[in-house]
């Protein structure tokens, strides 16, 4: 039965996806070619996924439980290489690349192979941080870096530091983020989602185009890695799916006359990965956990807010769900705030994205106390 649907899927795919004219030109027409893109991502990351799935247990790519994993049975975990590919393909598909694309695609390339590498064999903190900057840089060379610093005494070198610095935070908090069944992917469509939809409502195009394929790309995978899990993402799906958001959050035009909504936007749309990794670092600082960049990058605790909600007596399942809620949440107020026309209407709601935060950090507490508590 399996395999009877997973051949009608591939024949869905190539019918209706691959050849020119037919559903592809009549997107093109409608002023639907996102709805196409994410389609033809979603197609393909269906079809590629258990290729994936096979190939993990061929080359020893599995992910084994132990006692700080919350699996029970070895699970495959080179799933990323799906997402990227599907991505990939769809992107070289609609033949609409600017050059600030090809430079996102180039430094998407070194993050998946970086991550793939890690996942067959273990590498050290410094080779990932140094590859993760390399692949940033190369980003940043192709005209994708922040606007903002430019004018100010050493612009270029500065937005260009400020740039890699974003990409490199970004791509280890969605890493941080993969800890239960379909958290990551979830993640990756919903922020996907709402850049399209930001994109497309302000005409741009080649942003929402990119959102659109990651987006179809995350939500194919999230057919085999929703709980129980038949694959993981992996290193080289969960910093590429962060890499990714982090050069749309560089790519998109947020505002032109506004800067606290040019910031605020990108900032509220990937919102609790951010809050998670700053949250997760000061807190491992203070008890001692974490000494240095290198046991920071490779300490894995289970004290990240899944985990924490977890603690509360939340399924993961359950846990992704309040997780996801929460980001749209905070991706309505960032739309919400770029049609707002007065500034005090801006800082409210600022200061109702605060208050969710607030929330997640009584949460964390109590999923701090709760972990405490069980110990004693």
């Amino acid at each position: 039965m399996k395999a009877k649907i997973y051949a009608a899927i591939s024949l869905a795919a190539l019918v209706l996806l691959l050849p020119p004219g037919g559903f592809s030109a009549w997107t093109w027409l409608e002023g639907l070619r996102w709805v196409y893109l994410f389609l033809m991502a979603f197609l393909a990351c269906m079809v590629l996924s258990p290729v994936t799935v096979w190939l993990a247990w061929r080359v020893g790519a599995v992910d084994r439980p132990g006692a700080r994993k919350i699996h029970t049975a070895a699970i495959p975990r080179i799933g990323g290489a799906a997402v990227y590919a599907a991505f990939t393909l769809t992107i070289l598909r609609n033949q609409q690349i600017p050059v600030e694309v090809w430079g996102i695609l180039l430094g998407g390339t070194i993050i998946f192979i970086l991550g793939f590498v890690d996942d067959c064999r273990q590498l050290s903190a410094a080779a990932r941080l140094f590859w993760q900057a390399v692949a940033a840089l190369a980003v940043a060379l192709f005209g994708l870096h922040l606007s903002f610093p430019l004018k100010m005494p050493f612009g270029y070198p500065l937005s260009v530091l400020l740039s890699v610095i974003w990409l490199v935070g970004i791509t280890n908090a969605f890493n941080f983020m993969d800890g239960i069944d379909g958290l990551a992917s979830s993640m990756g469509v919903v922020c996907a989602l709402l850049f399209l939809g930001l994109g497309w409502n302000s005409s741009q195009y080649a942003l929402s185009f990119m959102s659109a394929a990651l987006a179809g790309s995350c939500a194919g995978f999230l057919t085999i890695n929703w709980r129980p899990a038949r694959a993981f993402l992996g290193d080289s799906g969960s910093t590429f799916i962060g890499f990714i958001l982090g050069c749309l959050a560089l790519y998109g035009s947020w505002a032109t006359n506004n800067p606290v909504v040019a910031i605020s936007t990108p900032l509220l749309i990937l919102g609790i990965p951010i809050f998670d990794i700053i949250y997760t670092t000061v807190s491992r600082i203070r008890n001692g956990s974490v000494r240095n960049v290198r046991e920071w990058l490779e300490y894995a605790g289970k004290d990240h807010f899944h985990h924490r909600l977890m603690y509360l007596g939340m399924k993961a399942e359950y846990a992704v769900g309040f997780i996801v809620l929460l980001n749209v949440c905070l991706g309505l107020g960032a739309w919400t705030m770029r049609r707002t026309v007065t500034s005090v209407g801006t800082w409210l709601l600022l200061a109702q994205s605060v208050i969710i935060f607030i929330i997640v950090v009584v949460l964390m507490v109590l999923g701090r106390e709760q972990t405490v508590e069980k110990r004693g």
